[in-house]
């Protein structure tokens, strides 16, 4: 197995042990991260009906009207914060946090934090 195949099925085995653990409800809904190099997405999901009550990603027209680019902190905390503005409109103010396999460090951490500091609370 090659060196990308490897870190691709450590990926996929962390994030099944992950999702194993955390179910989002319509109280409680799961808010997922998913970031690539280039991007980063944040949705907030309701697994009983499985639905996507909202979502925002460095895609998003609010992030490019701001002028900014590439997947950096600053992009996921802008995300964060957006995600999480979305959220409260929607009357979802507790979630559960869905990392996606990812260790909870840079990016997925400042997206994270950002939600919080908008006023989710997990």
């Amino acid at each position: 197995m090659d060196k990308n195949k490897a870190k691709r099925a450590g990926l996929m085995r962390r994030k099944r042990r992950v999702r194993a653990k955390v179910f989002g409800t319509a109280e409680r809904p799961r808010l997922n991260v998913r970031r690539t190099n280039a991007n980063i997405y944040a949705a907030v999901i309701d697994d009983t009906c499985g639905k996507t009550l909202c979502s925002a990603s460095t895609l998003s027209a609010e992030f490019k009207a701001e002028g900014k680019v590439g997947s950096n902190k600053e992009a996921a905390e802008f995300v964060g914060k957006l995600v999480a503005e979305r959220a409260l409109e929607k009357g979802v103010t507790e979630v559960t946090f869905d990392r996606g396999g990812h260790i909870y460090h840079g990016r997925v951490q400042a997206l994270a934090d950002a939600a919080r500091a908008a006023g989710l609370k997990f």
